[in-house]
């Protein structure tokens, strides 16, 4: 038994030899959304970072986002075969992208623009992480959509789906959705709590902290019913290379809460 996968086209739409994917969409709904959400949390604040900040950042953030996202994929999930096919690491638009490398790439453009601009980073990727869950709540829709990064298979619940991708056609679990409620919905409200508390945003690194700590533990944990990536399998210990990945999450997340505690309580 199996609910059928819904036969929704990857195109959303084409205008003579141009053709718009859904995928593409969900990256233009993240950055967009996410854009107008920091304006809005940038502008109750009344201080720096401005809005004007974060219209200047929205630039580095694409650039950062799809650059690292790239490298961190033939890095992280086919290196072996981009080593021997390295031109065909430019062609993004055959897909191939890695949360944690764009997670990498953000960050990097964070520290930089800061830097540029007298900001302080905490302050300003704690606007950041609250907006990011976003951008994965749409690309996990777009994953879905796709018919692809589905999960293992299963038998014992009665929304397993087979995917037209899957060379077994058996049922499985459609874990990118498990991933959309989790890393986006989930997450996003928890951190949109957060991130309107006044003692939460007196302490700088918080929100960030939060952020890589929720997204380390649905990741980890959705992983467990999703499919590893075919050309990797299971690593270490019977864990997948997602998992592995965001065990730093989880120690970095606890180290930037703990930096904003001590933080608040110095200028107490």
């Amino acid at each position: 038994m199996a609910m059928p996968f819904p036969a929704i086209d990857p195109v959303a739409f084409a205008i003579g030899p141009l053709v718009v994917r859904w995928y593409a969409l969900a990256y233009l709904a993240g950055f967009v959304l996410g854009w107008r959400y920091c304006l809005r949390l940038a502008r109750q604040s009344g201080q720096r970072p401005s809005a004007e900040d974060f219209d200047d950042f929205l630039t580095w953030a694409v650039i950062g986002t799809i650059l690292g996202g790239r490298l961190g994929y033939v890095l992280f999930y086919n290196l072996p075969y981009y080593a021997e096919n390295p031109l065909d690491a430019l062609q993004v638009w055959h897909g191939g992208m890695s949360f944690h490398g764009g997670m990498a790439g953000v960050l990097l453009a964070i520290t930089l623009f800061c830097w540029r601009r007298g900001l302080s980073a905490f302050v300003f990727g704690d606007l950041i992480a609250a907006c990011a869950p976003i951008g994965l709540f749409f690309g996990r829709i777009a994953n879905f959509i796709n018919g692809e990064l589905y999960g293992r298979p299963a038998t014992d619940v009665a929304w397993a789906m087979v995917f037209p991708r899957d060379p077994l056609q058996t049922p499985r679990h459609p874990s990118q959705l498990y991933e959309a409620a989790l890393e986006g919905a989930v997450l996003f409200l928890l951190l949109a709590v957060a991130v309107r508390s006044p003692a939460v945003r007196r302490r700088p690194g918080l929100v960030s902290g939060l952020f890589f700590v929720g997204y380390g533990l649905a990741r980890i944990t959705v992983e467990f019913f999703r499919e590893p990536d075919p050309q990797l399998g299971f690593l270490f210990a019977g864990a997948t290379m997602g998992q592995l990945l965001s065990l730093p999450m989880l120690l970095i997340g606890g180290w930037l809460m703990l930096r904003g505690q001590r933080a608040a309580a110095q200028t107490a």
